[in-house]
């Protein structure tokens, strides 16, 4: 354990969301719940999982932390440094190609300031691309945490789906986070 893990805490909140997902485990085979416990901390922690919060992870789960960083590094859900309000994942993968998601991709490069794997100036966009969404058939597709949004052939549907990430006052509220998270960024 690192001394920054001892100084992050996971909210109440979140504490009891780790404890009733850990029930769905055999006690020693708990790490087989480190997939949506790095999903709440990064979901608690601003968007992204710092090494310190893989160290919380990490303790959390009673495992050494170069577990925990072999997996945050592996899949590309997790982030691994400061993101946006708004992570854009655009879908890479042959049907999207052939329906224009490098167009996309350039469109909203020009519209948001920021290239693939930056953010833009005003903190509002992260664009990442990332391997098939499984939504082929209303490529191109972008997917916002747990939203798709498809079909974003035209610039009009894009500057629709930027439009309306922009007027969110704050990022959709999880089940688990009825009452609010602390450490989080409450306004992304």
């Amino acid at each position: 354990m690192t001394p920054a893990a001892t100084q992050l805490r996971f909210s109440p909140a979140a504490q009891a969301e780790i404890k009733r997902l850990l029930t769905h485990y055999p006690a020693e085979r708990s790490k087989s719940a480190m997939l949506p416990i790095l999903h709440i901390a990064q979901a608690e922690f601003g968007g992204w999982v710092s090494p310190e919060v893989q160290d919380l992870v990490a303790e959390t789960l009673n495992i050494r932390p170069i577990e925990v960083y072999e997996v945050a590094t592996f899949y590309t859900m997790y982030n691994l440094k400061p993101v946006g309000r708004h992570v854009l994942e655009i879908c890479r993968t042959g049907p999207c190609m052939l329906r224009g998601s490098d167009e996309l991709t350039q469109h909203l490069e020009r519209i948001t300031g920021a290239r693939v794997g930056e953010t833009s100036p005003d903190g509002e966009f992260t664009l990442k691309e990332v391997e098939c969404l499984a939504a082929c058939g209303f490529a191109p597709v972008v997917q916002v945490r747990e939203k798709y949004y498809e079909k974003l052939d035209t610039e009009e549907a894009v500057d629709t789906m930027l439009s309306e990430l922009r007027s969110l006052i704050h990022r959709p509220i999880l089940s688990w986070e009825e009452n609010g998270l602390p450490n989080s960024l409450q306004n992304t």
